[in-house]
């Protein structure tokens, strides 16, 4: 049983625990400057800036932003990019932003295409893996959820009422993921964790029901000329699981409540790049971001 700096090893934490979490963070950098200024001197030509929403910690500080295209072309394939689930992963945010800038405008003509790059603006400032409640975003996509960035950003895409055919959601796997958040989750749970090997590389998360191999290869190719693709560990695995096609493994996102889980779209993946390799840079990770992106429209169009 690890130890953490708050609660009792073997005991669920309860409001106190949770509130001397909170007590514990802080803001590390800055979201309207690295996101949303950036954002609004970003839109291209047939994009407008949408605000669909805001953060109840604090309304002001914290709105909720999407790219959306001024007209809506039902003849047309739909997708939509997302970044920022977890604010600590930073290409994710800033990958999703590079795209927009320098891609986005390519695929006007032939893909309604919707960006949310930043679904969690308050974990970003504080580079969190949770919300201020101590909820993971990412496993909480489900009716009536606790958490407000997954809770508003289904209502946002049930708004759009279109069939989505494409679903990219842009993630990284950190070092930090054994050092902090994995053992911040068995202590909140009060659960044991054991940690496992952060991948060097890039790969790809494919939906177990329908993982669609092609497309996630086209995408690992697609990325295999801007950062390295992670091997399998010893045991053959990336993260825990099985990896069944280069770069690839599966999760059931529906199930686990997977923001790549809240649509019916066909084709879904999520990324994952790995910052903190010797071989990367956060220019390269948001470029292999950016890749990822365009080889999933390519792939769909």
């Amino acid at each position: 049983m690890q130890n953490y700096s708050i609660g009792t090893a073997g005991k669920p934490w309860g409001e106190k625990e949770k509130a001397q979490w909170y007590e514990q963070q802080s803001v590390k950098r800055s979201v309207k400057e690295e996101v949303f200024t950036k954002l609004q001197n970003i839109i291209p030509e047939g994009f407008r800036l949408q605000q669909y929403g805001a953060l109840p910690y604090d309304e002001a500080r914290y709105p909720l932003y999407a790219v959306v295209p001024t007209s809506f072309d039902s003849s047309k394939p739909s997708a939509l990019v997302t970044g920022g689930v977890h604010g600590y992963e930073t290409s994710g945010v800033q990958g999703a932003l590079k795209f927009i800038e320098t891609k986005l405008s390519n695929y006007a003509a032939s893909v309604n295409i919707f960006v949310v790059p930043c679904v969690s603006p308050w974990a970003y400032e504080t580079i969190n893996r949770w919300n201020p409640l101590a909820i993971d975003p990412n496993r909480s996509f489900y009716p009536d959820s606790p958490a407000p960035e997954s809770q508003q950003l289904m209502q946002f895409v049930t708004s759009l009422k279109t069939d989505l055919s494409l679903h990219i959601d842009l993630h990284e796997t950190t070092d930090t993921d054994n050092s902090e958040f994995r053992p911040a989750l068995a202590a909140r749970d009060g659960t044991d964790h054991d940690n496992w090997n952060i991948p060097d590389g890039f790969y790809t998360v494919a939906n177990t029901p329908n993982p669609q191999l092609a497309f996630q290869q086209a995408v690992i190719e697609a990325v295999k000329g801007v950062t390295h693709i992670a091997p399998p560990d010893e045991s053959g695995k990336i993260i825990g699981a099985d990896v069944v096609s280069e770069g690839v493994i599966c999760y059931d996102k529906k199930s686990l409540f997977l923001c790549g889980g809240m649509t019916d779209a066909n084709f879904v993946t999520t990324t994952e790049v790995y910052p903190d390799s010797d071989n990367a840079t956060p220019e390269n990770c948001n470029d292999a971001q950016v890749a990822a992106v365009c080889a999933a429209l390519d792939f769909i169009i």
